[in-house]
C-alpha cells in the first residue's frame, strides 16, 4: 500500500515446449485473467519465466511473450555468421526448434546445429527423429513410445527423413540459447550424431564411425 507496487506472481514457460501446451499453461493459470487464448503459430513464444500482476490479462502475457521471441530472433539474424545455409530468421526459427529437440545440454547445442547446417550445405536431409515426431503429433500430445520404421516413413511435410531441406514451420518454440547456436555455429565436419547415453551426443563425419556410435548407444540402451 505504501509503495503502490502490486503484488508480483510468476509463470515459467519451459525451453521446447509447442504452443499448444503454452497457451494451456496460459489459460489453466487461474491467477491469470481475460479470455482465453485459442490458436498461435508454433515457434513465436519465448520460453522465460515471466512476472505479472492481478491487472495482467491472458493475451499481455501471450504478446509480451511472442514480442521477446521477435527480440531474440531479429538479434540473432542480424549477427549470424555469414555463411549460413538460410535464406531468413524465419528458416533460422524452424532449424533453432529442432536443434531445442535434439540437444541433450547446452554444450551439443552449436555441434547439433553445425550438423543440421553442415547437411543443408551438401543438401542432404535432415532426418531429425523429433520432426517425425511432430508429424504424428501435430504438437498436440506426447507420443509415449519410441519411433519405428513405419514411423520414418509417414508421408508428412514434418517429416526431415523424407522431405528435403527444412519443414514448413518450426516443431516448438525453441530457446534463446538454441537460436543463437544456429545463428552462430561452431565450424565442424560433423554430419551425424547419436546420444551417447550420459545426456550429451557423439559426433561423427562419416557413416561407418557414426554406426559405431549408434550400435554402442543401442547396447547401453538394452
Amino acid at each position: 500500500l505504501v509503495s503502490g507496487v502490486s503484488a508480483q506472481y510468476r509463470i515459467t514457460i519451459p525451453e521446447g515446449l509447442s504452443t499448444n501446451s503454452v497457451i494451456d499453461l496460459i489459460n489453466e493459470d487461474t491467477r491469470i485473467k481475460g479470455d482465453l487464448i485459442n490458436v498461435a503459430d508454433e515457434g513465436v513464444l519465448a520460453p522465460n519465466t515471466y512476472s505479472f500482476d492481478i491487472t495482467t490479462n491472458k493475451e499481455d502475457l501471450f504478446f509480451k511473450m511472442k514480442s521477446e521471441q521477435n527480440k531474440i530472433l531479429d538479434l540473432a539474424w542480424n549477427k549470424r555468421a555469414p555463411d549460413l545455409p538460410l535464406k531468413s530468421a524465419y528458416e533460422l526459427l524452424i532449424l533453432a526448434s529442432i536443434v531445442e529437440k535434439e540437444a541433450g545440454n547446452e554444450e551439443d547445442k552449436r555441434k547439433v546445429a553445425s550438423v543440421f547446417l553442415n547437411r543443408l550445405k551438401k543438401k542432404m536431409r535432415l532426418q531429425s527423429d523429433p520432426t517425425v515426431v511432430f508429424s504424428l503429433t501435430g504438437g498436440k500430445n506426447t507420443l509415449n513410445r519410441d519411433l519405428t520404421k513405419a514411423d520414418l516413413k509417414i508421408k508428412s511435410p514434418f517429416n526431415t527423413y523424407k522431405i528435403d531441406g527444412l519443414p514448413p514451420s518450426p516443431i516448438c518454440n525453441p530457446s534463446k540459447s538454441s537460436i543463437y547456436a544456429v545463428a552462430n555455429p561452431i565450424e565442424t565436419d560433423f554430419l551425424y550424431f547419436v546420444a551417447d547415453g550420459k545426456g550429451g551426443h557423439n559426433f561423427s563425419n562419416n557413416l561407418k564411425l557414426h554406426n559405431s556410435f549408434v550400435k554402442e548407444y543401442r547396447r547401453l540402451k538394452k
